[in-house]
């Protein structure tokens, strides 16, 4: 759906036509299709990292072929590899000191058995003390604030979180945060009238925080289940737009008490070890709690997520891999870890 635009991704969001993705017929309920529809996403989810399986693990297992000891050399190609797959130079050296300390307790001697061992250090970095699941409310519309730079994915992204809410129930309402574009109003609009939601909009230029309070208001009005607001994402004014994002903030703390319950930064896999960087100015302006991954089956950067839950501990939330509105899904450390050095997938 959304990454067909992937050679374009230079371009602002504006040009994104969202027309052209397909919302999926609904289905039955049966166990039948939901373990196919189970399926049909793991297989998905292999290929969709095959670019980063084939930068990391498959050159992993090329130097464990080529080597016939375990010594310093050894572990000098295993951190370079690494940092080439974007895991980053201090994340790599961390996760090589692990497995080094673990080979050692071991006493272990053959190259061959280094890579699980990899694998479960990678899954374990994943495991954060903070949850990877959202966070609702109990009582009230649950506020979710989602951020993040222009083009990383940020519009499609909320598309897809409130097709799945609706998905399951849920009375959603959106908020048209960007008032800076009218094109980003206008996208938000089309994918709210295609996904069957109502959607809080002003004209382009409006105060995004009389958004926010109007949208608030529908929400309790409308009892709605969940509320997801855009935000702009011009970095290149980061001081503003920073400012803006603290005020929105504000203005949903007074209006709702315990909101925002979620933060979500979307950030473009495409980007390496540029979306560090941006997660540190996001997080600095409105503190963020969780992330939400995208296009990571057009990237050999998917080591990157090593590195926002190494050098962050934020936890990733959501990984968007394929085209379709269901293929946004909750992170799963063991899951991701398992499918990124599982080279038989190459073979399905």
């Amino acid at each position: 759906m959304f990454d067909r635009f992937k050679g374009k991704k230079q371009q602002d969001e504006s040009q994104l036509q969202p027309e052209a993705a397909s919302i999926p017929e609904e289905k039955g309920n049966g166990s039948e299709e939901a373990s196919s529809s189970k399926t049909g996403w793991l297989s998905r989810f292999k290929k969709g990292l095959q670019k980063t399986r084939q930068n990391l693990s498959g050159r992993l297992e090329s130097l464990i072929k080529h080597s016939d000891r375990i010594d310093d050399d050894f572990w000098d190609e295993v951190e370079e590899i690494l940092i080439q797959a974007d895991v980053g130079v201090e994340t790599s050296l961390e996760l090589v000191n692990k497995v080094r300390q673990e080979v050692k307790k071991q006493k272990l001697q053959e190259p061959e058995q280094v890579l699980e061992l990899i694998r479960q250090e990678a899954a374990d970095m994943l495991k954060l003390e903070e949850s990877s699941e959202l966070c609702f409310s109990e009582d009230g519309p649950s506020v979710i604030l989602v951020v993040g730079v222009n083009g990383a994915g940020k519009t499609t992204s909320i598309a897809k979180l409130a097709y799945q809410f609706k998905q399951q129930d849920k009375r959603v309402l959106l908020a048209a945060g960007d008032t800076f574009r009218a094109a980003a109003i206008d996208q938000l609009q089309i994918w709210a009238d295609r996904i069957g939601v109502d959607l809080i909009k002003h004209q382009e230029g409006a105060d995004p925080g009389a958004v926010v309070f109007d949208a608030l208001n529908a929400a309790r009005a409308r009892r709605a289940d969940c509320l997801i607001i855009d935000t702009a994402g011009r970095l290149q004014n980061k001081t503003n737009l920073m400012k803006e994002i603290s005020k929105v903030r504000k203005i949903i703390e007074r209006e709702i008490p315990g909101a925002p319950h979620e933060v979500l930064l979307v950030l473009d896999a495409t980007t390496g070890q540029n979306a560090i960087s941006q997660a540190k100015v996001f997080t600095e302006a409105t503190g963020v709690s969780g992330i939400i991954l995208t296009k990571l089956d057009g990237t050999a950067k998917g080591g990157i997520v090593l590195a926002i839950a190494r050098e962050l501990q934020i936890p990733v939330k959501f990984i968007g891999i394929g085209e379709g509105m269901e293929d946004l899904k909750p992170f799963a450390a063991d899951m991701f870890a398992a499918a990124l050095f599982d080279r038989s997938a190459e073979e399905e």
